[in-house]
């Protein structure tokens, strides 16, 4: 086999550029060379930096909250700042791939380009420099960091908190110029609150023939305003059990109440330590003294004031059906489940496990027995009505017994009364802790009691 030699090489497109090239190549140029190189290198890390720090999973982002180390400290005050450590970010990259096109064109200029065709100036500068900016600045760390993103977060973490010191200046007028273009090209949109929504609804009644549509429509309007606090099953309501009970105990509490998911505590409700999935226990039933706190999962804490559109977004993320609902002072006050979300938009689910709970009797179109327990919002649905006069002087009231002890200042005997507007409440049974059953007369047609 012969050898080919230069002469002949230089007749190939490709080798015949290399070797225009590297022909009487000035070593002076090699310091030049390694800058280039070097920016290739820092642009790599910035553009991967990019990737990893905003390709970060919530489980990452959980496990440098529970950290103490110092660089995980530096990459959450990072991400605390998206808008300035992206602008950073863009700032940085765009300076080294512009400061590498500058430095290739003098290094080509100043000691290769004697003696070359237009041709291969022009394939140089423009696409040998253009490919190795995007394949060793842009593409190859950019999928190494989508594979490793907390791994290079941890690398670049200090380099990229340096630069958002060094472009502050330049990164809060880049961002105030975004957040300018940003309203000016923004459409307007209408602003329609809520009591917009229901009057619209209040006023088109007359063509929503079934009446379930039109409560599942004001169901959805109202879905977004309303608190766990006013659709959960309130601590007195909840079967849990202590972290101490035998396994025979737990067995029998699971048959006599019927629940799929019991909340555990240790010592008080207030100290939930995890909820009890029934199912768990099926494959031990038939074990003796079984230690079924091992299966316990872990709860998790809502508060009251909590907005049940964002508590479903958390039950679908997180896979589950129950929430223990927390105070102010940390307390318990109750649990939510899944269930307890939906029924608000489609009306109250039942199966062949519930027991048919009277919250109410209808005595005439003109009077009620209630349960002190119920919720004023299912009073309202009952009497068809906005309840717009409740909730003016309900307080923090969300019961009907809550109510009428907002209104009396104290729980009140058996037989005593109490007007309100056109509503007449007298006390059916009572204890020395709570309002048990009241009735209400409406003394005034309803079709007037809005008036």
């Amino acid at each position: 086999m012969s050898v080919p030699l230069i002469s002949d090489l230089s007749d190939d497109p490709l080798p015949g550029i290399f070797l225009q090239i590297i022909g009487g190549v000035d070593i002076s140029f090699f310091p030049y060379l390694l800058l280039v190189l070097t920016l290739l290198l820092f642009s790599a890390v910035v553009s991967g930096s990019e990737i990893a720090l905003f390709a970060l999973s919530p489980s990452d982002k959980k496990q440098l909250e529970n950290s103490n180390n110092n660089n995980h400290s530096v990459i959450l005050a990072l991400l605390s700042r998206p808008k300035r450590l992206l602008a950073t970010i863009l700032i940085a990259n765009n300076l080294i791939n512009i400061g590498i096109v500058v430095l290739s064109t003098f290094i080509f200029n100043e000691f290769l380009s004697s003696g070359l065709s237009e041709f291969v100036a022009f394939f140089v500068e423009v696409v040998i420099i253009t490919l190795l900016i995007l394949f060793f600045g842009e593409i190859i760390p950019k999928v190494y960091a989508n594979r490793e993103p907390l791994k290079v977060s941890e690398r670049v973490a200090r380099l990229i908190n340096i630069l958002m010191m060094l472009f502050l200046p330049v990164s809060r007028l880049l961002i105030y110029l975004t957040n300018l273009v940003e309203k000016l090209i923004k459409p307007e949109k209408n602003s329609i609150s809520v009591d917009d929504l229901s009057h619209a609804l209040e006023l088109t009644t007359e063509s929503i023939e079934n009446k379930e549509d039109k409560k599942i429509l004001e169901g959805i309007v109202n879905f977004g305003n309303t608190d766990v606090s006013e659709i959960m099953k309130a601590r007195v309501q909840v079967s849990a059990i202590d972290l101490e009970t035998t396994y025979d105990e737990l067995l029998q509490v699971v048959l006599e109440k019927g629940y799929s998911r019991i909340p555990v505590y240790r010592e008080t409700f207030d100290k939930v330590e995890g909820v009890l999935y029934v199912k768990d226990l099926i494959p031990h039933v038939n074990v003796k003294n079984f230690k079924w706190q091992t299966l316990i999962r872990p709860p998790f804490f809502v508060p009251e004031n909590k907005k049940i559109d964002n508590l479903l977004k958390d039950f679908q993320e997180k896979r589950i059906h129950m929430a223990v609902v927390v105070d102010e002072y940390g307390g318990t006050s109750g649990i939510v489940t899944l269930e307890d979300v939906i029924e608000e938009i489609v009306g109250e689910i039942t199966d062949e496990f519930d027991e048919e709970e009277v919250i109410y009797s209808k005595i005439d179109d003109h009077n009620y027995i209630f349960e002190g327990k119920i919720l004023l919002k299912d009073l309202y649905k009952i009497l068809d009505i906005s309840g717009e006069f409740f909730d003016a002087e309900k307080g923090e009231a969300e019961t009907l017994a809550g109510f009428l002890l907002e209104k009396m200042g104290r729980i009140p005997l058996k037989n005593e009364k109490l007007q309100f507007k056109h509503y007449k409440f007298v006390v059916e049974s009572s204890d020395k802790r709570k309002i048990k059953q009241v009735k209400l007369t409406i003394e005034t047609p309803k079709e007037e009691v809005e008036v």
